[in-house]
């Protein structure tokens, strides 16, 4: 795992170091929103390495978590002539992430992820520890694979053009990691909030860093979930923090139509500590 500032634009010999082979193909799955901002650094990136990619773009959202987008990215894989030494790369936020990772570990059997997450959320939690999934109607998440990326590639700068809503949703689960593991984390997330909500880059290199430490401790220890890792579901496991979201098919039930996933956690992390 790496979070590095700047590591976008060198993030292709980073990669290259990881392919299973000097023919593997690189299978770069994204969203319009994300490749709008980023995509001609991390296309110079990949190619100033020379590697052979294509870019797979996806509907962006929760509700494109669906088998529908698995068999369809896996289709253009194959049209593309995707191998067992292809590589998946995920450019984006969790939902990309988790679905990309689904993608990766059921094409052909399996092929290598790396993840390269672009939301805090998703650099501090979800891109970390192999969870994959797809929603069903019946509730989000009910289908995935354990599959462990062959990296993780965190860049603060990214998160400069992250929306507030979704900033503040990382720092959510920033400080339920202080609270669930490392009370110096939660005191830095207290003492620095100015700094972190002007989005510092040296204090959320630093934060992004512990957060992704803590979870890959517990993952190390416990990657199925038998036992440790269910400290990570911290305000998860009550029904405000994933059931308000899976009213109509994954949009807020109208008396919680301005809170978000991570924003229901948090608001249940309280209750469950009160």
């Amino acid at each position: 795992m790496l979070v590095e500032r700047g590591v976008l634009t060198q993030v292709g010999k980073t990669i290259a170091k990881l392919l299973p082979s000097k023919k593997s193909r690189c299978f770069v799955v994204t969203v319009a929103p994300v490749w709008t901002l980023w995509g001609e650094t991390f296309k110079k990136a990949l190619a100033s390495a020379k590697l052979d990619f294509s870019v797979l773009e996806m509907t962006d959202g929760e509700r494109a978590k669906s088998f529908a987008s698995v068999e369809h990215l896996a289709e253009r894989m194959a049209m593309k002539g995707a191998d067992r030494n292809s590589v998946v790369i995920a450019f984006g936020g969790g939902v990309v992430g988790d679905l990309a990772g689904f993608l990766a570990s059921v094409y052909m059997r399996g092929v290598p992820v790396i993840q390269v997450p672009t939301t805090l959320l998703a650099q501090v939690d979800a891109a970390i520890g192999g969870k994959t999934g797809a929603n069903l109607r019946a509730g989000k998440n009910l289908v995935g694979t354990f599959h462990q990326p062959l990296a993780v590639i965190s860049d603060p700068e990214l998160l400069t053009t992250l929306p507030d809503r979704e900033f503040r949703a990382g720092l959510f689960e920033v400080i339920k990691s202080g609270v669930i593991r490392d009370r110096k984390l939660f005191e830095i997330a207290e003492s620095e909030r100015k700094r972190l909500l002007a989005r510092d880059q040296d204090i959320l290199e630093r934060v992004i860093h512990d957060c992704t430490r803590i979870k890959a401790e517990v993952v190390a220890a416990d990657e199925k979930e038998s036992d440790l890792r269910r400290i990570l579901n911290f305000g998860h496991t009550i029904r405000l923090g994933h059931g308000c979201g899976c009213h109509d098919r994954y949009r807020c039930a109208k008396d919680f139509s301005r809170i978000g996933t991570e924003d229901s956690v948090m608001c249940a992390c309280i209750f469950s500590a009160a």
